[in-house]
Formats: structure tokens, C-alpha cells, sequence
């Protein structure tokens, strides 16, 4: 008998604090078009969730990051992603986006991201940021 039932895509990704404020990136592609989230993406086949995160911030921003804990589960639904977030340190590089697919990076304050309900990907990022 065929499997019938829907495969979710799984994406990890990374909060990037530095002097009490988060980093975040722009999406450019259509979906998600001029809304924030984190550095994130979908898992690769034979990757890891932590491999995943670590390469999404080194794609999406150019850190190399090491991950400290995971700090939030979004299990996902039919026609949600499944999410996993860590928290991550940088270690090096230097903030570089790719303009292809990230219309802007820019760090900001909690309170600064409470206040852009509309403008975020999801609720998982405020969300994520109080479990810190």
C-alpha cells in the first residue's frame, strides 16, 4: 500500500545574540517576501539538524557559529514546517549576505522584535528569543 501521508520539510536554524540584540535576515523569495527570521533553512538529506544550523549561518550571514543548546521545537502541522532552533556563538567570519536570496541583515533589541509582529516570519522567533 502507498504512503499517503505528507512528508514535512524540517528546517533548523540559529538565534545569534551579540550585545543584547538578535540578529535576523530579510527574506527575498516569494513566500516570505520583506519578512524577518532567522538564519535558517531546510535540512539536507544526510544532514543533521546542528549540521543544518551551523551551515544556514554560514550561507545566510557568513559566521561560523557554534551551536550551545536547542532552545525551540515548532513540531510543525500539515501545512507548517517542522522547526528546530538553536542557540548559536559566533566564532568567525564577518557579516556578508548573499543578495540573491536576503534582501537585508540588521541586529536588533527584544523589544525592537516584539514590536514587528507583522514584519517576522513566525511567531517562533519571539517565542524563541524568551527562552533564552
Amino acid at each position: 500500500m502507498e504512503n499517503t501521508h505528507p512528508v514535512l520539510p524540517v528546517v533548523a536554524g540559529v538565534v545569534i545574540e551579540k550585545d543584547n540584540k538578535y540578529l535576523l535576515v530579510q527574506e527575498k523569495k516569494k513566500s516570505a517576501y520583506g519578512l524577518w527570521n532567522f538564519p535558517s533553512g531546510r535540512v539536507n538529506t544526510g544532514e543533521t539538524l546542528e549540521e543544518t544550523a551551523v551551515r544556514e549561518a554560514k550561507e545566510e550571514v557568513s559566521y561560523q557559529v557554534k551551536l550551545i543548546k536547542k532552545i525551540y521545537v515548532d513540531p510543525g502541522s500539515v501545512d507548517r514546517l517542522v522547526k528546530h532552533i538553536f542557540v548559536a556563538k559566533i566564532i568567525g567570519g564577518k557579516l556578508e549576505f548573499p543578495k540573491d536570496e536576503i534582501l537585508d541583515v540588521r541586529w536588533f533589541s527584544f523589544e525592537e522584535i516584539k514590536k514587528m509582529k507583522d514584519d517576522l516570519r513566525g511567531d517562533w522567533i519571539v517565542e524563541s528569543i524568551k527562552r533564552l
